[in-house]
């Protein structure tokens, strides 16, 4: 069993950039919700008591929007060090500077995330123009600073074709962990303005397979992370990944682990299975986080035996693709993946 149990913590949904792919302001401008310091305050003390109970170390993903915009981040991270707790932050590139990036380090900030949603007119065409610079200029200043810098690429058919190209860039800039997981739609016209056919994604991730190899052979320090589960479909496929005999098929051994695995904690209290998807389970301002880890709502999300597709895959255990994409296409988690190219007619 892990270690720790990660948290992946909303505290703001204030940001200085409005990505055409972001699940917050996807459907438009909706009003900005910031947790209140005294909040913050009870939201730790619970992460300790579930973490307590269940035996793991609390890790807190500190994100938003972008958290460092929280009139009392410092508050806050300061608070998350002084109770011991380990800290990643996921956030913009704009505010980093040496001072601001050794702060975060010296209360307790052991990586910082950023993201390149492709090169620099794709990227920017995303986010803002000056995005591209600003974050590549951002990953040196993390890194003297002492902390990790990594960097995650929200992959659709508008960007698919420029993933491999930043698989070399990154490596190149020394970037400690770099991975991608798919866009998850807010809705049928975005499903249908972002979708990559199953066999395309598939190739693609041939193609990017390729390219690590290359790099790792070449010496990079980069930690390229396969974030996405079907990873596992294509190392199964070429013989990389052997299910271990003997292993229970009705038990999780890999793959998603929502409604187990983490949780995630919104500005307004709210507690989700999974950012990624609508997945309202219980809410901090009215219960415990034990309570709400415990809890029936969190359970029906570990229910494998409930994916339509997966259940006859020999993969069942350790794949079961993205249940928030499937979500985002159908409104049905347990739908088959609409990426998954295993069995198609």
């Amino acid at each position: 069993m892990p270690s720790h149990f990660p948290f992946q913590w909303h505290i703001t949904d204030a940001c200085d950039q409005r990505c055409r792919h972001c699940y917050i302001y996807a459907e438009g401008a909706p009003p900005q919700v910031t947790m209140p310091y005294e909040t913050t305050e009870f939201v730790v003390a619970q992460m300790l008591a579930l973490c307590e109970r269940i035996g793991r170390e609390p890790y807190v993903y500190l994100t938003g929007g972008d958290p460092i915009l929280h009139p009392d981040f410092w508050r806050i991270i300061a608070l998350l060090h002084d109770r011991g707790i380990r800290i990643a932050i996921m956030g913009n590139p704009f505010h980093l500077t040496p001072e601001v990036c050794a702060r975060m380090r010296g209360l307790g900030c052991v990586k910082y995330q950023v993201s390149l949603d492709g090169l620099r007119e794709t990227h920017d065409a995303f986010r803002k123009p000056g995005s591209f610079d600003a974050t590549l200029e951002a990953i040196p200043v993390i890194q003297g600073a002492g902390m990790w810098a990594n960097v995650m690429t929200t992959v659709s058919s508008r960007n698919m074709s420029e993933v491999p190209e930043l698989i070399d860039l990154v490596a190149s800039l020394g970037v400690d962990v770099y991975a991608f997981g798919r866009y998850c739609p807010t809705s049928g016209q975005r499903a249908e303005e972002f979708h990559m056919e199953p066999r395309a994604y598939r190739a693609l991730l041939m193609e990017c397979r390729e390219r690590i190899l290359r790099q790792k052979e070449q010496g990079a320090r980069t930690y390229f992370y396969p974030k996405d589960h079907l990873w596992r479909l294509l190392e199964w496929e070429l013989g990389a990944f052997v299910i271990p005999e003997g292993t229970d098929p009705h038990v999780a051994h890999d793959g998603c682990h929502c409604g187990s695995g983490h949780l995630t904690i919104l500005p307004t209290g709210a507690v989700h299975a999974c950012r990624r998807m609508e997945s309202p389970v219980g809410d901090v301002s009215r219960e415990t986080l034990a309570d709400i880890y415990f809890a029936n709502r969190l359970a029906e999300y570990r229910r494998i035996d409930r994916f339509e597709k997966c259940v006859g895959c020999p993969l069942h255990s350790w794949c079961r693709g993205c249940p928030a994409v499937a979500f985002g296409y159908t409104g049905d988690r347990y739908a088959p993946d609409p990426q998954c190219w295993y069995r198609l007619v």
